[in-house]
């Protein structure tokens, strides 16, 4: 009950008028964004992130999750029309989303896409407005010891988990933690790694790093791939409100339920986020078909579009349970919100729903609020989302940059910080190119330090002795637990190869009307690996991002592939991954 009133007061806050305005500009931008391939979430915050330091914290922590949402919606829009995802987690979504905009049934697939969005996101809004505080409550228990516990499991999960090698992920998570040791010793007041450069004496900022990866290393990988031509989109017509027939409403219903009960367990744990719920989905949905039902998968089955969204959505609300309780972020999207939260000194973990109960919960009011707002402008709106993508992509990705270097000027206000970014930026260009995930070296740096600290803490209770890290009953559970979400995430991830396989057999070998096959993104739809849209490839290990429908289907306009032929998940050879990218730079 008391819950239930903390929820209602947040409502409270979220309904005035002023936060209105903003979680409608959230779910505007986020929207736009996901529409756009190369432009996701995290990459919208990072950019934003520097011009809302006027706003108070409850205004700028709603833009940013009605961006979160906004972007989880916009993705399909593109999937279903150029059969293009601008999110990588709608990249199952094209495959039967687009086969029914060629045979005139996009209309039916967008709107099983925003209502089973919209009943997933608030089922799932539900269950983390019900779950989180029991996380809370229990995780406000814990002490150093665990804490140290915690991070291990952030750093493992989040390097090993986000990015098909583990090796890379780790890699990357290192570089992190190593920029995070930069500047002023918190215990010794020493210089650490400044090089004997008075710059690097505070460290590095991490909205800077975060800029400097997810937007201009981003947009530098993006832009690099880009083809030429116009950008033909499959049109929509007939009124909204007669998109879907009773037949797509009973075909629907069940798999809307479906992806929200796999997208939101599967979203509260690092294993993959929205990428793998999608999937799982997909993999369900084709396998509960019977009949005449199951002959459609591959030529345009409205479940294939209904269950993906649903699981996408639910899996964003999930994503935000271990954030909001624990501090870890298991998301590119994720860490930023994290970093948003501390650029305003609000430390997120067990004591939030204590200490800033009020915050949290107009956060959380706000999704619900958000999740109507983006049914209400998807539906109507699609016409207007879709002319975004004729916005030139040269001047796009040339207003990026220019909104980044404003961005880090604007930190410190010292041209130095200008400098930093373009050299981050481009070792971000080149972690993307070579299959290095950046979600993990952002998290490293978001929580090294308070890793370092609770590190410091446990080994001065203990007197140094390392064995106090891993005698607590709680510690040794969370280890233990760390096992499991690892052999779990694995399976999944090996489930989700042998659907993709599965899948790719099926549509080589079923589809007989000379439609174009997205084999490249059905070999190659993984994970994203470091959180960005999915719009291009990053190179070897990284599934979500070798290649997309687009590509694939020879969709002009769209970003090529050209790559490593190293395919993840051994669905496909590196002949056939190059026989799918014959673009022009």
């Amino acid at each position: 009950m008391d819950n239930f009133m903390s929820l209602l007061e947040g409502f409270a806050v979220a309904a005035q008028p002023m936060y209105l305005l903003f979680a409608l500009g959230g779910v505007l931008v986020g929207t736009a964004v996901g529409v756009l391939p190369g432009i996701g979430p995290a990459m919208t915050v990072a950019l934003l992130m520097p011009l809302t330091y006027s706003l108070e914290p409850t205004a700028a922590i709603i833009v940013f999750a009605g961006i979160y949402y906004g972007g989880m919606y916009g993705g399909s829009t593109t999937s279903i029309l150029l059969n293009t995802p601008g999110e990588s987690s709608s990249i199952v979504t094209a495959l039967e989303g687009n086969r029914m905009a060629k045979a005139g049934r996009g209309a039916a697939a967008l709107a099983t896409a925003a209502v089973g969005s919209f009943i997933a996101g608030t089922i799932a809004t539900v269950l983390l407005s019900f779950v989180a505080p029991y996380v809370a409550a229990f995780a406000v228990q814990i002490g150093p010891v665990e804490y140290v516990a915690l991070m291990v499991v952030a750093f493992l999960t989040v390097g090993a988990l986000l990015g098909s090698s583990v090796l890379r992920g780790l890699a990357s998570l290192a570089l992190g933690l190593f920029i995070a040791t930069m500047g002023f010793d918190s215990l010794t007041a020493q210089q650490r790694y400044t090089f004997g450069s008075p710059f690097l004496a505070d460290g590095i900022d991490v909205v800077l790093v975060a800029v400097a990866l997810f937007a201009v290393g981003e947009a530098l990988y993006v832009a690099s791939r880009l083809r030429h031509g116009p950008i033909k989109v499959i049109p929509v017509t007939g009124g909204w409100t007669k998109w879907m027939r009773k037949e797509d409403w009973r075909r629907s219903w069940r798999p809307w339920l479906r992806g929200t009960a796999i997208g939101f367990p599967v979203g509260t744990i690092p294993a993959g986020g929205a990428d793998v719920a999608t999937f799982l989905s997909y993999a369900s949905e084709r396998k509960l078909a019977k009949g005449a039902r199951k002959k459609q998968f591959g030529k345009g089955a409205i479940e294939g579009v209904a269950g993906p969204e649903a699981a996408n959505n639910a899996a964003a609300a999930g994503v935000l349970v271990p954030l909001l309780t624990l501090g870890i972020p298991t998301t590119a999207t994720a860490a930023m919100l994290l970093v948003a939260f501390q650029r305003y000194q609000i430390p997120v973990g067990p004591q939030l729903f204590e200490n800033d109960s009020a915050l949290v919960w107009a956060l959380i009011a706000s999704l619900y609020v958000g999740n109507l707002m983006l049914l209400v402008l998807n539906l109507p709106l699609v016409g207007i989302w879709v002319k975004i993508l004729q916005i030139p992509r040269p001047y796009l990705y040339a207003g990026i940059l220019v909104f980044a270097a404003l961005g880090a000027f604007s930190v410190n206000f010292t041209p130095i910080d200008v400098i930093i970014l373009l050299i981050l930026g481009i070792l971000g260009f080149f972690m993307r190119r070579y299959g290095y995930p950046v979600a993990p070296m952002v998290v490293g740096l978001i929580l090294g330090p308070i890793f370092e600290n609770q590190l410091r803490r446990s080994l001065a209770i203990s007197q140094g002795d390392p064995v106090a890290l891993v005698s607590s009953p709680i510690a040794a559970a969370i280890y233990v637990v760390l096992i499991i979400i690892f052999v779990l995430s694995f399976w999944m991830r090996k489930r989700q190869s042998a659907m993709e396989a599965e899948t790719t057999a099926d549509l080589e070998g079923g589809v007989d009307d000379g439609a174009d096959t997205p084999r490249a993104t059905v070999a190659q739809g993984g994970p994203d690996a470091d959180g960005t849209s999915g719009a291009a490839p990053a190179g070897p290990g990284d599934p979500a991002e070798s290649a997309h429908p687009g590509a694939a289907a020879g969709v002009p306009g769209a970003e090529s592939a050209p790559g490593p032929d190293t395919v993840s998940g051994g669905a496909h050879s590196g002949a056939s991954s190059t026989k799918n990218r014959k673009e022009s730079p």
